[in-house]
């Protein structure tokens, strides 16, 4: 198995629209929430400007197949909530971050491999978000087989 390439960022406070989903496919859910929303806003034509972030919220549990994704995107501070869209303020924090091999199937591995790093690591888990950010590309369909992800474990010194 290859080395994971882990980089420590420090991911700056940021104002985000916030978007859930929530069934056996939350993630799906919280996407065409978040395209529908933000496409006609012109919110997914800068990948730099706009980041999209996603965490699951709650977590998947016991004896039940439907859990919930929350979804974020950066925005300005411009756009006001909606129905559906809640505005927060995320203070941001410090990471280790790796990526994640393109498709769905390599989430699930990267992140175990991301947590093993983490503990043989000098740096402690931290109690701020644990995050997957959406690296994608304006025209790009925003869909399983184009899906690249940096997942970002919350870490202190």
């Amino acid at each position: 198995m290859d080395e994971l390439e882990v980089r420590i960022v420090t991911l700056a406070p940021m104002r985000v629209a916030s978007l859930h989903g929530f069934g056996e496919s939350p993630e799906l859910l919280a996407w065409e929430k978040l395209v529908a929303w933000a496409e006609p806003k012109g919110l997914l034509d800068d990948s730099e400007k706009n980041r999209i972030f996603g965490f699951n919220n709650p977590n998947p549990s016991p004896g039940s197949p439907n859990y919930g994704y929350e979804v974020w995107i950066t925005v300005g501070e411009d756009v006001e909530p909606e129905s559906g869209v809640e505005i927060k303020d995320i203070p941001g924090g410090l990471y280790a971050v790796t990526r994640c091999p393109q498709g769905a199937a390599n989430i699930t591995p990267t992140w175990e491999r991301l947590v093993a790093w983490l503990a043989a690591s000098k740096y402690k888990h931290a109690q701020h978000q644990w995050l997957e950010e959406h690296i994608w590309e304006p025209g790009v369909p925003m869909d399983e087989e184009n899906l690249v992800l940096d997942l970002y474990a919350p870490v202190a010194e």
